[in-house]
């Protein structure tokens, strides 16, 4: 069991991550608390991905201002079930980007195994979880050494340089994320 906490420096927050592993699957629980604006919020998160890092189903739950919220997703073959209803705009899509967390950078950093000084452009669900949007996005990773990558949404060129861990675990996220503690216990 991998046991993290990330400081959102733009999101004002603070992130107490689980990451564990069994034989076919990793299980993600996170629990963020934070304030932006004019929004107070608390969001938990579950998620399930299989050994090659794509996301089989997520459970979203959170409350903005007291205003509670649930989005849930479930991957059935290509195609994706959000909130019950299966959504084709999404389909053959292998991860999911929640705003709030640096984590969801690990799935793609990891799956696409890429050599240093080479890219590749990707599908995501991006969850706005503020906001209460869900919608498709382009993103491209290039790993520029070891363990950076550069980030790029192309829809709206925002870019950055991205630290990870051996384990693709984000330490560095300029400006928005940063690593402040872990600890790992193995059975």
């Amino acid at each position: 069991m991998k046991t993290l906490i990330w400081k959102g420096i733009f999101y004002q927050s603070l992130e107490y991550f689980n990451l564990q592993s069994d034989d076919k699957i990793y299980t993600v629980e996170s629990k963020i608390i934070g304030c932006l604006e004019d929004k107070i919020y608390s969001i938990q998160y579950k998620i399930h991905i299989d050994k090659a890092w794509i996301v089989q189903d997520f459970l979203i739950e959170s409350e903005i201002n007291k205003v509670k919220r649930t989005l849930a997703g479930k991957r059935i073959q290509d195609q994706w079930e959000i909130n019950t209803v299966i959504n084709p705009e999404f389909n053959n899509f292998k991860f999911i980007d929640i705003s709030l967390t640096p984590f969801t950078n690990t799935l793609p950093v990891n799956n696409l195994k890429l050599s240093e000084n080479s890219c590749q452009k990707i599908d995501i669900i991006y969850i706005d979880v503020l906001n209460h949007h869900i919608r498709p996005v382009q993103q491209q990773y290039t790993r520029t050494s070891v363990n950076k990558y550069l980030y790029e949404n192309l829809e709206n060129d925002f870019k950055a340089e991205i630290s990870v861990d051996e384990g693709g675990l984000v330490t560095n996220y300029p400006e928005l994320f940063e690593k402040i503690a872990d600890s790992e216990r193995y059975k």
